[in-house]
């Protein structure tokens, strides 16, 4: 759900001497504190064959809200207000509404087909012009660019498409509220709001589809995406805050010109009707409109499933590291972890190397055992070494998070 931000941990300059038990060997370290984390040598061996264990704390970037860190915290009676409050120090409960316009990914085609169903309509974007659109044909209807890519041809299907009307500039479907049914390819997608086969650019031949939606049925669709809806309501009403603030963050914010945010993990996932559930439905009803601000302006409130008992700071005020006492309840499963990766596969994702034969861990943000998360370490090899961000580590491997160590 979201973006990864470089993190800015602030402190003065200094030196200190340092020891970090592995559970095998006592690593030595030289901690130097910097601007941006802290410096460290913490040098971890290889074995030349099979596999080298790790163990880690958290899942995700670790800024903002955790997710059973929330869930931790509504077990112990905290309501949302305290919750989010704890998250995002600083910043304000306000009230957003309108609406926001998601890119649906899924739906690739420069086409807009939707299932026909009663009061179904198009609609021209630029003048707000309605036309209820009939029942005819085999009950499939699309929009798709014309052969001036600056109009819109809405069509039937009828053994083949056939021509119903033709409008200048984005066009799109809606139903009066109710859900219309998007086809994506042999699959079908449900969406309240507006279905709009959206021109990117003036003059380009591409279409994107973006669903325009009142802001909290957009949070119906992303909170039981991002977290269970049978979790305790405080969390639930929590992830519908942070959820619906980071929309109100990306309205401000826009991705394109044509539309405001994603319906993926690259911004916040958003499945439609179809992802809707009647508890998070009922967490979004007790949070309806909330949103948190800070100088006036929506936060940007990132998330992620598990700090691992530290948050991670980002560039804003409200995102500082600081330590979770709610992460680590019995039933979360990310608050410390242990995988192992052969060798071999460190060395294919980096073949340069040559053989691995340490890794060397060399800044880190200073938080929490070991120090923190990895933001910078050198793999090095018998060939030569390569240096790489902990990021690079954790996305080449599938590992949880950063926050780590090597146990070979």
């Amino acid at each position: 759900m979201r973006r990864t931000f470089l993190i800015a941990v602030s402190s003065a300059a200094l030196a200190l001497p340092a020891s970090i038990s592995t559970g095998h060997a006592t690593v030595a370290t030289t901690v130097a504190i910097a601007r941006d984390g802290i410096s460290v040598s913490q040098t971890y061996p290889m074995p030349a064959r099979g596999k080298v264990a790790i163990v880690g704390h958290g899942y995700g970037h670790g800024h903002g809200m955790s997710q059973y860190g929330a869930e931790g915290a509504a077990r112990q009676g905290l309501g949302w207000r305290e919750i989010v409050g704890f998250y995002y120090p600083g910043t304000e409960v306000a009230r957003d509404k309108g609406r926001i316009a998601v890119l649906i990914s899924a739906d690739t085609s420069p086409d807009v087909v939707v299932e026909h169903r009663s009061r179904l309509r198009v609609t021209k974007e630029s003048t707000g012009v309605v036309h209820e659109v009939p029942d005819r044909g085999d009950g499939l209807w699309r929009l798709v660019p014309a052969k001036d890519p600056s109009r819109t041809k809405v069509q039937f299907h009828d053994g083949g498409w056939k021509r119903w009307m033709a409008f200048d500039g984005s066009v799109s479907f809606s139903a009066a509220g109710r859900p219309v049914r998007l086809r994506l390819g042999s699959s079908t997608q449900a969406y309240r709001g507006r279905l709009i086969s959206a021109i990117p650019t003036p003059g380009s031949t591409d279409r994107d589809t973006v669903n325009s939606v009142d802001l909290d049925t957009y949070v119906r669709g992303v909170v039981p995406a991002e977290m269970p809806a049978t979790w305790t309501p405080a969390a639930v009403q929590a992830q519908a805050v942070a959820a619906r603030t980071y929309g109100a963050y990306e309205k401000a914010h826009p991705r394109a010109g044509h539309y405001q945010i994603c319906d993926t993990t690259a911004c916040q996932v958003y499945r439609g009707v179809s992802g809707e559930h009647p508890s998070a439905d009922a967490a979004v009803r007790e949070t309806r409109g909330r949103i948190l601000t800070h100088q006036d302006e929506p936060a940007f409130t990132q998330f992620s499933s598990s700090s691992g008992g530290w948050t991670s700071a980002n560039q804003f005020p409200y995102l500082p590291a600081k330590k979770d006492p709610y992460d680590g309840w019995s039933g979360n499963p990310n608050h410390t972890w242990r995988t192992s990766v052969d060798v071999s596969r460190i060395e294919r994702a980096w073949p340069a190397i040559g053989n691995l034969r340490s890794i060397k861990v060399t800044r880190r943000d200073g938080n929490g055992q070991w120090k923190g998360r990895i933001e910078s370490l050198t793999l090095v090899g018998g060939k030569r070494n390569v240096t790489i961000s902990g990021d690079s580590l954790r996305f080449a491997l599938g590992l949880k998070s950063t926050w780590l160590t090597f146990k070979p």
